[in-house]
C-alpha cells in the first residue's frame, strides 16, 4: 500500500517503478552456470540490489572484475564493521586481507545474515578473482592491500579533525574511486582519471551515507560506530550521541547542516570526472549513484528524522533516476535540480553563507554547461493528470506481468 499511496502523489513515478521492476527481474536471470560466479553475482544482488542493477550495463569482462572488486571491499569492510572482533584479531585480519583473496580455502565467520554468507564462503570469491586478467587482479590486490591498512589505521584512531575526516574516508570509499578508475583503465575503454578526482567521486557517496546512517551507526551494538568528525559536532553537543536525543533538535540539525556543507565541497570535481568519461555504460555506472547522493543530501539538509529513523529517496524517484540518467546533460540537471531543492531549504543556519556558497558553484557549473534546457525536471514538473482509478488498474496490471514472468523462470 505504501508504493500505490506513494505513485497516487507522483503519478509520473509509475513508468520508471515498472522498467526498474522489470530490470531487477531481467538482472536475476543473468546469473552465470558456473557455481563460484553464480554465487558471486547473487551475493551481489543481495547485499546491494541496486548495485546488482548498474552493473549489468558494464561488458561482460569488466562487469566481471567490478563484481569481484565490488564483493572482495563489502568482505574486508565486513570485518571491520563487525564491532564483536576484538581489536587485536581484527587489526591483521584488516592488513593481511589483500593475500587471501589469492586463497581459494580462506574464510571468516563474521558479520550476520547475507554477510555472513558472504564471508563464510568467500572461496568462491577468491576462485573468481583467480579467473579474472592480471592487470584487474593487481589493482584489485593493491586497493584491498591500502584500503586494509586504512581501516587498521582507524580502528585505533578516532575521527577528531575534518583532516581525519577525509583521510577516513579516502580509506575506505576515496579507494574504491581509486580502484573502479585502474579497472575502468585496464579495460581499454578510459584514460586513466587522476588521483584527485577519483578520491572525491568516493568521498562524495561516503560522506552522504555517513550523515544518512547516523542513527544507524550511533545505536548499533556491541559498540556504536562514530563517523562524525568531532571538529564539527563538538561546535553543537558535549557528546556525538547527544545529536539523537529530543532536547538537542535544534543543534542536531544545524550540526546535521554543517555535515552536508562539508559533503558538497567533493560536487565539482565528481563532475568534472563524469564529464571526461568517454563509454556510455561505464558513464551510467558512475554517475547513477552520484544524482542519488546529491537527492538524499538534499532530503537531509535541514531534516531532523535523520536523527529518528532514515531518510532516503522515494523508490519511484530513484527509478526515475536511474531511467533517466544517460548523459551529461542528464547529470547537470539532476545536480541542478536537487541543487535547487536544497538551496530552498537554506535558511537562518549558521553555516548558511557557506553552504550558499557551495550550492551557487555547483549551480553555477550546471548552467554554465549549456544543456539545462535538455532534459526533464526532477523537481519543477508537470505530472499527468492520472485518475487514481486508473493508477490502480495499471498497478494490478503490473502485478499480473510481473507474476507471469515469476511463472516462465520457473
Amino acid at each position: 500500500m505504501g508504493t500505490l499511496r506513494a505513485i497516487l502523489k507522483n503519478p509520473d513515478d509509475l513508468y520508471p517503478l515498472i522498467k526498474l521492476k522489470l530490470a531487477a527481474r531481467h538482472a536475476e536471470k543473468q546469473i552465470p552456470p558456473e557455481p563460484h560466479w553464480g554465487f558471486c553475482y547473487l551475493m551481489l544482488q543481495k547485499v546491494s540490489r541496486s548495485f546488482a542493477l548498474v552493473i549489468q550495463q558494464l561488458p561482460v569482462e569488466l562487469r566481471d572484475a567490478v563484481c569481484i572488486f565490488y564483493l572482495v571491499l563489502r568482505a574486508l569492510d565486513t570485518v571491520e564493521d563487525d564491532t564483536s572482533i576484538p581489536t587485536d584479531v581484527k587489526v591483521p585480519i584488516l592488513i593481511s586481507f589483500h593475500q587471501h583473496v589469492y586463497d581459494r580455502e580462506w574464510h571468516f565467520a563474521c558479520g550476520t545474515k547475507e554477510y555472513k554468507v558472504l564471508m563464510d564462503q568467500f572461496h568462491h570469491v577468491a576462485t573468481a578473482f583467480l579467473e579474472l586478467g592480471k592487470l584487474y587482479q593487481q589493482a584489485i590486490e593493491d586497493i584491498t592491500m591500502r584500503m586494509g591498512a586504512g581501516m587498521a589505521k582507524f580502528i585505533c584512531k578516532e575521527v577528531e579533525t575534518t583532516d581525519d575526516y577525509d583521510e577516513y574516508c579516502h580509506y575506505v570509499a576515496g579507494l574504491v574511486g581509486l580502484g573502479l578508475s585502474k579497472l575502468f583503465h585496464a579495460s581499454g575503454k578510459e584514460d586513466l582519471a587522476s588521483d584527485s578526482l577519483s578520491n572525491s567521486m568516493g568521498l562524495f557517496l561516503q560522506k552522504t551515507n555517513i550523515i544518512r546512517d547516523y542513527l544507524e551507526d550511533i545505536n548499533e551494538v556491541p559498540k556504536c560506530r562514530m563517523f562524525w568528525p568531532r571538529e564539527i559536532w563538538s561546535k553543537y553537543v558535549n557528546k556525538l550521541e547527544d545529536l539523537k536525543y529530543e532536547e538537542n533538535s535544534v543543534k542536531a540539525v544545524q550540526c546535521l547542516n554543517d555535515m552536508v556543507t562539508n559533503a558538497l565541497s567533493h560536487v565539482e570535481d565528481c563532475l568534472t570526472y563524469m564529464f571526461n568519461l568517454h563509454d556510455p555504460a561505464i558513464f551510467r555506472f558512475c554517475a547513477i549513484p552520484q544524482v542519488m547522493a546529491i537527492g538524499t543530501l538534499a532530503m537531509c539538509y535541514d531534516n531532523i528524522e535523520v536523527f529518528r529513523g532514515v531518510v532516503k529517496m522515494r523508490r519511484g524517484l530513484t527509478a526515475k533516476v536511474i531511467d533517466r540518467t544517460k548523459t551529461m546533460a542528464d547529470v547537470y540537471g539532476a545536480f541542478f535540480d536537487f541543487s535547487c531543492m536544497l538551496k530552498s531549504k537554506v535558511n537562518n543556519d549558521p553555516n548558511a553563507t557557506k553552504t550558499l556558497k557551495r550550492l551557487d558553484a555547483i549551480l553555477k557549473t550546471c548552467r554554465d554547461s549549456g544543456t539545462l534546457n535538455k532534459r526533464k525536471s526532477y523537481i519543477i514538473r508537470n505530472e499527468p493528470n492520472y485518475s487514481p482509478v486508473l493508477i490502480v488498474v495499471i498497478f494490478i496490471i503490473l502485478a499480473i506481468i510481473l507474476a507471469q514472468l515469476s511463472g516462465s523462470r520457473s
